[in-house]
């Protein structure tokens, strides 16, 4: 290029973006739900039925994302999501075995008897 050449006219207004190497990798459903499960297990220790149904489901979400995750070559992500599913919906059902094993040994009073 020399000086007495104009210079190249400027890009279009609007022109299109050339595609930056395909479609980005989505969250796995899998995962968000065993991070949802997993969370709202831990404060339902208290109804522990549910709590237990909950982190059960946590778990296995996060062992089934985790698995899917791996195996899809990079097209979903969020491991780290059934991880935290898995660690809560596991913390949960340590905290209700330990408070069934304290109410069966008479250390928190069950009989919600009050006497004024």
């Amino acid at each position: 290029m020399s000086y007495s050449e104009p210079p190249p006219p400027p890009p279009q207004y609007g022109a299109p973006v050339p595609p930056a190497g395909g479609m980005p990798p989505k969250n796995s459903g899998k995962a968000i739900t065993s991070l949802v499960t997993g969370i709202v297990s831990l404060p339902m220790v208290c109804c522990w039925p549910l709590g237990v149904v909950l982190g059960i489901l946590g778990i296995v979400f996060g062992v089934l994302a985790r698995k899917d995750i791996a195996t899809s070559s990079g097209a979903l992500k969020g491991a780290g999501m059934a991880l935290a599913g898995i660690i809560c919906g596991a913390v949960a059902l340590a905290l209700i075995v330990i408070v069934l094993i304290l109410a069966a040994s008479g250390a928190i009073d069950t009989d919600f008897e009050y006497s004024s």
